[in-house]
């Protein structure tokens, strides 16, 4: 914060740190503070809300959720950055790591907890996907990614953006688009357009009985081959009369393509097709 009690503009926070951005890790700092404001909204965090930032880079994001009276965890792999925001924000709670390789119900205590973050793009799929999968850590991810990404997650089943990386989301929470981001709220500005994603994950999967690895495993399958019909492609991973047992017992139409499937459909091949 300034000596006035105002947000600090990111512009002074990068003359201060006097870096660049490192494409190694993927940095785009967010420099927006409409952007900013409308992400800690969306969040919903307040007073006590207990909140993970992945990549808080300058802190613009931090400050604000700080502001608000969150208990913020950080991780940050940058060491320079890590430096910077120690200095800055000594109420935060700073892990100097890479997030892909945290193990969250470790460093994360209890449940409830949020992840409000600006995702390094190189592993933002990643870091999601890890997340959506943890309701008794997690209870909500606000998150902004690549817009290309964001649509893909979000994709309803019979969109030509379906895919497996869609029906994971689905299977593991309900999550909408909540803002469009453009480059120019950014420093640099990336390449591609972004969104901020709002992920509500479920207490209890569209998974039925199988387990997480079989129903990611039938779900690779199915897309493996997304231009071939649904039989097709589960061929790629299971011989051709256990498919076609799986799809009747399962009440599946084999002749469809993946990209109309959803998650409950994906689950009930699942629990009939074998486990490897």
């Amino acid at each position: 914060m300034t000596t006035d009690g105002s947000p600090t503009r990111p512009a002074a926070l990068l003359r201060q740190l006097q870096g660049t951005a490192r494409k190694r890790f993927g940095q785009h700092f967010l420099t927006s503070a409409p952007t900013v404001q409308r992400i800690v909204r969306t969040s919903g965090v307040g007073e006590g809300s207990r909140v993970l930032e992945v990549g808080p880079g300058l802190g613009v994001l931090t400050e604000a959720l700080l502001a608000v009276g969150a208990e913020v965890t950080a991780v940050e792999l940058d060491r320079d950055l890590a430096a910077f925001l120690r200095e800055r924000h000594t109420t935060l709670n700073l892990i100097e790591a890479d997030a892909v390789k945290v193990d969250w119900p470790t460093v994360l205590p209890g449940a409830g907890w949020r992840c409000v973050a600006n995702l390094p793009y190189n592993v933002g799929t990643r870091l999601v996907t890890t997340m959506v999968v943890l309701p008794d850590t997690f209870d909500r991810l606000v998150v902004m990614l690549q817009r290309e990404v964001a649509e893909r997650m979000v994709a309803p089943a019979g969109s030509r953006k379906r895919g497996s990386l869609s029906v994971h989301m689905e299977a593991f929470s309900e999550a909408r688009i909540a803002i469009r981001v453009p480059p120019g709220a950014f420093h640099p500005p990336p390449k591609v357009d972004s969104a901020v994603i709002e992920v509500r994950l479920r207490e209890v999967p569209l998974i039925g009985s199988a387990s997480i690895k079989q129903f990611e495993r039938v779900n690779r399958a199915a897309f493996s081959a997304p231009r071939k019909t649904l039989r097709n492609a589960l061929r790629t991973a299971f011989s051709a009369p256990i498919v076609k047992n799986g799809l009747e017992e399962a009440g599946v139409d084999g002749s469809v393509r993946a990209s109309t499937l959803t998650a409950a459909q994906v689950s009930r091949l699942a629990e009939v097709l074998p486990e490897a």
